[in-house]
This record gives C-alpha cells, sequence and structure tokens, in this order.
C-alpha cells in the first residue's frame, strides 16, 4: 500500500515552545494521531483492543525534522504502514504544512480538516518525517500473535498493509 492515510489538525499554542515553533515531542504525539485515526478508518477501534486484551506498545521510533510547524499551522498528519507480521506492524509517517495553509499568520478557517486517504499531488511543505515499530502484546504484557488472539482484526490489516514475505 504505499497511499497515504491523511488526518489534518491545527497547531495548538500549547504545543508550541519559547521559540514559537513546536515542541519536538509532540510530533511523536500527531504520530499517534495519525495511527489512531487510520486504524480507526478501518473499522478497528484501539479501544475494543485493549478491552480484548490486546496492546500495541511503540518498540521503536525514529523522526527527523526538516522545517518547523508553527501555531495556528495546519498540518497534516500522513500516515500509511509499511511492514505487518503477526506478531507487529510498523508504519512511516509525514507531517505537512497544508499549502497556503501558514505563514505564522492566524488562520480561522476550520475548512478541511477531515480525514480521509490523500487526494491530489499536492502534498504541501514537508516538516518532519519518520517511523514507528509496534509488537502485540496480551493482556499479560507478554508477546503474542494477531493472527491467532484476533484473526478478523488480523485479516483487516492483512488487506491493507504491505506483509514481509520472508521473515
Amino acid at each position: 500500500m504505499s497511499d497515504w492515510f491523511v488526518h489534518a489538525l491545527r497547531v495548538r499554542y500549547q504545543e508550541t515552545d519559547r521559540m514559537g515553533v513546536v515542541y519536538h515531542a509532540n510530533v511523536l504525539n500527531w504520530f499517534e494521531i495519525g495511527r489512531t485515526e487510520w486504524i480507526r478508518s478501518l473499522g478497528v477501534s484501539y479501544r475494543k483492543l485493549e478491552e480484548a486484551g490486546l496492546y500495541l506498545p511503540v518498540v521503536e521510533a525514529e523522526v527527523r525534522f526538516h522545517r518547523p510547524a508553527l501555531y495556528d499551522d495546519i498540518v497534516e498528519v500522513r500516515t500509511r504502514p509499511t511492514d505487518l507480521t503477526p506478531t507487529g506492524i510498523a508504519f512511516a509517517y509525514e507531517i505537512r504544512r497544508r499549502n497556503g495553509e501558514s505563514d505564522g499568520q492566524p488562520n480561522d478557517s476550520d475548512d478541511g480538516l477531515a480525514a480521509g486517504p490523500a487526494e491530489g499531488a499536492d502534498a504541501g511543505e514537508l516538516l518532519a518525517s519518520g517511523r514507528t515499530r509496534h509488537a502485540w502484546l496480551n493482556a499479560r504484557w507478554k508477546p503474542c500473535r494477531l493472527d491467532r488472539q484476533a484473526p478478523e482484526v488480523y485479516a483487516v490489516l492483512e488487506r491493507v498493509c504491505p506483509a514481509r514475505r520472508n521473515g
């Protein structure tokens, strides 16, 4: 799957630091928002997974910062799975400023904050990129195989995720 799932959000004042840019750790929060909304778009809820005793913690994370995001920018959190195995899943991310949506000037419009597949080639300015890797854990916090614990969820993910073929 090469298509990005896009979730737009507005940079809140509390997410910025004294320099007026988004504090670096908030990008990891945005990655989580992207993952959560992506899986929700497939009809799967993190809440229901956790209620069933399945957890998906981050075991590896990497972020590269390209340009700063500023207060009131409208940014797109772009998320896509890059690898699926029965024991884990990996994601790639891009944070992009919506074209024409900020130059540090106030933006009072709420237009275009919907989530969904990326449309069009105009992706906007790249602000950050990264990846995360996750492992499936059971209610005892032990590694488990999703294809055995929740085969219906694994089947949904298998339809839309690249699978590791020899590993």
